[in-house]
Formats: C-alpha cells, sequence, structure tokens
C-alpha cells in the first residue's frame, strides 16, 4: 500500500476507485465503502481512500482530538483492508475555503484520475459543507466519473457511524464497539517498567503507555488479549492512573495469563473483549491481591480456561 500526506499526481495511465470521509475507527460502514472501490477496480485502477491529517470539527475548534485509530494503525488496518493508496490530505485554511467543484477538478479528476466514487449518504465536502452526495453525481457527467451513494449499514436500528462507536466506548460497551467495528477495539505500545508491585504481590503485569491521541474506554478492568511478538496471550487489563499505587499517568496494565517473559521493550497490541470493573482504590496491596485474583477468574471463564 502506498501512505501518503499528500495527494498525489497519478500516471496519465492509472485511474482509481476513490472513497472519501475522515475513516475514523474503519468501523463496518467504513469497510463497506472500501469494499465497492475494490471491486470496482482494474488492472489500470488504484482503491484510494482520501481523507484528512485532523478532522475539520478539530481544526476550526483548535481542539487536540481523540482518535479511535491513531494515524499508525489506521495505515496498518487500511493495508488488511486491501487499500492500494491512503492518502492523508493536510486540512489547510486554503482547502477549508475550496469551492466543492474545485476540490472535484483539482484533487480527484486533475491528481486522481477518480472514475468511481463511493461516498454515504451523509458525505459533506468543501467550502461551508456544500458539497453534497448528488452535486458528486452532477459533476461526474461533467468530468467524467461515476458516483455511487451507499446505504448505511446499521446495527440495532441505527446507522453506523464514528459517533455511534464513540458513545459505546465511553460507556464501557466493549462488546457493542467490537460489533460496530467489526474488529476487537485495541491500543499499541512499548511495554515499559512499571513499579514492579504486581511482581511483589505474585501478579506480574506488563505495562504500556499509549499514544496520547489514542481514544480509551473507560478507566477500569477488561478481559483482553494482548498479542506480543506474534504470539497471543490471554488476560486482564486494568486502564487508567492505579490509584491504589498513586501513579499519575494514564496507562495500560495487563496480566498475561500465560507468559513467564521479560517482555520489557516489547511492541504490545492490546484488544479489549468485556469490561469487568471500575478502578478501584483499595485499602491495602492485600485488598488488590484479592480482588485481582476473582478478576482473573472471571476472565479465565470467559476464554473457558481451568
Amino acid at each position: 500500500m502506498i501512505y501518503t500526506t499528500q495527494v498525489p499526481h497519478l500516471d496519465q495511465s492509472i485511474r482509481s476507485c476513490i472513497t472519501l470521509g475522515k475513516f475514523d475507527g474503519l468501523h463496518r460502514g467504513h469497510q463497506k465503502l472500501i469494499e465497492n472501490i475494490k471491486e470496482q477496480r482494474r488492472d489500470d485502477c488504484k482503491a484510494v481512500v482520501f481523507t484528512f491529517d485532523v478532522s475539520p470539527r478539530s481544526y476550526i475548534l483548535h481542539t487536540p482530538p481523540k482518535y479511535l485509530l491513531t494515524y499508525e494503525e489506521r495505515r496498518e488496518l487500511a493495508e488488511d483492508l486491501g487499500v492500494d493508496i491512503l492518502a492523508e490530505c493536510p486540512f489547510t485554511e486554503e482547502l477549508m475555503h475550496m469551492e466543492p467543484e474545485s476540490f472535484v477538478k483539482e484533487y480527484l479528476v486533475d491528481r486522481l484520475h477518480g472514475m468511481y466514487l463511493a461516498v454515504g449518504p451523509d458525505f459533506r465536502f468543501g467550502y461551508q459543507r456544500k458539497g453534497t452526495p448528488q452535486l458528486l453525481r452532477e459533476l461526474g457527467e461533467k468530468y467524467g466519473f461515476y458516483t455511487e451513494i451507499l446505504k448505511k449499514e446499521k446495527y440495532k436500528g441505527r446507522d453506523i457511524s464514528s459517533t455511534y462507536v464513540r458513545e459505546e466506548l465511553e460507556q464501557g460497551h466493549i462488546e457493542e464497539v467490537n460489533q460496530l467495528l467489526g474488529y476487537s477495539y485495541f491500543t499499541k505500545g512499548e511495554i515499559v517498567h512499571g513499579r514492579q508491585l504486581g511482581r511483589t504481590i505474585g501478579i506480574p503485569t506488563a505495562n504500556l503507555i499509549p499514544p496520547p491521541e489514542k481514544k480509551l474506554p473507560p478507566n477500569g478492568v477488561y478481559i483482553t488479549e494482548s498479542i506480543i511478538q506474534e504470539k497471543t496471550y490471554q488476560g486482564i487489563t486494568n486502564v487508567g492512573y492505579k490509584p491504589t499505587v498513586k501513579e499519575n499517568f494514564l496507562g495500560v496494565e495487563t496480566y498475561l495469563f500465560s507468559c513467564n517473559t521479560d517482555l520489557y521493550g516489547q511492541e504490545a497490541e492490546v484488544k479489549f473483549y468485556r469490561y469487568l470493573r471500575p478502578e478501584i482504590k483499595f485499602s491495602s496491596l492485600e485488598e488488590l491481591k484479592s480482588q485481582m485474583i476473582k478478576d482473573i477468574q472471571k476472565g479465565k471463564d470467559f476464554f473457558g480456561e481451568d
């Protein structure tokens, strides 16, 4: 897959099938759009996902965004989905004030040589969001491309969207989040040294600090799987500040059921499956250990372990 932070100028012999949007989360609705552009491409055609390096709302409000997928995670998942080109266009003042037809001609026609576009019914683009899917169809007649407006994927009678995913994530409804995404919600990071209190109480843990832009589920304990050096380990994970031992950074701490290996410095991917309980400040390490043993048993029951 080609990844670029600019909109590329494709060779004149290459055409493209394009889908456009924010694509935070690459949920089932996004995957439907990507499948469509893949189905339409030919040998001389590329499947292109056109998105932005920051959401227009965050740019306008000057608010640091929290993403369902970091840029790196989105790139990796897009490649796994079979995308040929992922273009993360810088969202600038010039782009924000570009008229819809100018955007289409300069980027989709002149640079990407678009022959087929797939968008959702609520897609908007251009200055003051005046660009609509219907306008894309009209401009396609002028510039020689076809626009398909796909129905939204639904879950429990509601349109699947990044907003829907965020709402469920913020409530700790991990199983619902995973249904909306079509994959298990995850975070990545390097395993770092903690205070090693887990080892002190006989329950050693792996600590990682996610990227600051990553949106995490609510603080608490979760049933998880961790992928480390291509091996999968079942476990339980605490997301939060560890109030019992007064940690002052937001971390992800995982007890792996069957791992005695030194993992410091390794990259870990932690997949979330189920919320167990909120983060609690215990009066002693003995009380913390007692609760962790109960949490571990619930995790093993979930995976069908003895």
